[in-house]
């Protein structure tokens, strides 16, 4: 029987097709893939255990700790767990020796904020970014305000600080003039900020006086002297030596309250000092008794009559030494006083003061002051 052929149309049957591989190379590429997908696997839930390290504790409140200085990092990272800010010992230590294992954490104390997770809390101790107090001092203040503050404030024992300013550390700030009993006046009003760890319990007193007054001198040196020097070197320098500068910008500082008028009054000091007039200034009684006056508590003539060497009303000239820490714009009006033909002034009791030439018009404007504040006082007519 003979076979039939296919029609001229008709196309063979293909082939079977050959596997790719040999079948003895089948079983290792499966486990080779088998490999590979289980450590992407792995390291996906690596990766989602090391996040979850990481993370913040969670919290409200700061957390406060202390790194003293040497601490190695790996006890760094047992204080972190232990305060309960870091979840995770080994983490830290994984972290510390591989991305961070340069880093120098630095010592002091730390407030961490428990929503900041682990690196951001490494990076808090890398820069030092430690606990810091700020010491705020106003322009004016005496140095017994300011031991009141402190000794309120920072804890400070104000007969500390006030005996640390009767030492002049001439040492380190030699253009501080000679023959200072004290500071006064030379302690820059500024606010300060300072590592917590400078004004801990377990720093004595006068460390922590001596901190401060170091920072007021250098800031003095830096924003205050420089001005001096500048004015002394130009072509118009000033008559006043270092020290009657800052006396007489303590008293522009205690006499001003509107910033404009400080020039002003600076130059009706100038003028008075210029031609022998005694100052007249009320700060300086206040200073010498040590009270302050108000719009409804004015010195008396008992007062303004009592010898002392800072009673610039009996005494012609400035007072032995500054009554305050004047600031930097009554340092600079003291400089460059206004040119001015005044005289005399008086405050308002807002602020604002009446200036004059003559004597006659000073007194015609105090007569005037004192009648409104008089009539400002009296009760309204009954309607």
């Amino acid at each position: 029987m003979s076979t039939p052929s296919l029609p001229p149309d008709s196309t063979p049957l293909a082939a079977p097709v050959k596997a790719a591989f040999p079948s003895r190379w089948r079983w290792p590429i499966r486990l080779l893939s088998l490999l590979v997908v289980g450590s992407l696997v792995l390291a996906l839930g690596g990766w989602q255990v090391w996040r979850q390290a990481i993370q913040p504790i969670g919290g409200s409140d700061p957390v406060s700790v202390v790194i003293a200085p040497g601490t190695a990092s790996r006890q760094i990272g047992r204080q972190l767990r232990d305060a309960g800010v870091i979840r995770s010992y080994w983490a830290w230590n994984l972290w510390t020796r591989t991305l961070a294992r340069d880093w120098v954490f630095q010592a002091g104390t730390y407030d961490i904020d428990p929503q900041a997770d682990m690196v951001a809390i490494a990076q808090q101790l890398r820069e030092g970014q430690s606990r810091q107090i700020k010491i705020t001092i106003p322009e004016g203040w005496r140095i017994e305000q300011m031991a009141s503050y402190l000794a309120a404030a920072n804890d400070i024992p104000a007969s500390e600080f006030q005996g640390a300013t009767r030492t002049i550390p001439r040492a380190h700030f030699p253009w501080l003039p000679p023959s200072l009993s004290n500071l006064e006046g030379y302690l820059f009003p500024e606010t300060y900020v300072f590592a917590a760890d400078l004004f801990a319990e377990s720093v004595s007193d006068a460390n922590k006086a001596n901190t401060l007054i170091q920072a007021m001198l250098q800031q003095f040196a830096q924003i205050a002297y420089p001005r001096y020097q500048a004015k002394q070197a130009s072509s118009n320098p000033s008559p006043l030596s270092l020290h009657e500068w800052v006396t007489l910008a303590s008293i522009v500082e205690k006499e001003a309250v509107i910033a404009e008028e400080r020039p002003l009054i600076a130059g009706v000091f100038s003028n008075r000092l210029r031609q022998g007039i005694p100052l007249g200034a009320d700060p300086t009684v206040e200073y010498a008794l040590g009270i302050r006056q108000t719009p409804d508590r004015r010195l008396t003539y008992a007062e303004v009559q009592k010898p002392s060497p800072y009673n610039t009303y009996l005494n012609a000239g400035l007072p032995p030494g500054p009554i305050a820490s004047p600031g930097l714009a009554s340092l600079l009006a003291t400089l460059d006083p206004a040119t001015t033909d005044y005289l005399y002034f008086v405050a308002r009791y807002d602020g604002s003061h009446v200036f004059s030439k003559t004597l006659a018009q000073h007194e015609a404007a105090q007569r005037q002051i004192l009648q409104n504040r008089q009539q400002n006082r009296q009760p309204s007519p009954p309607p």
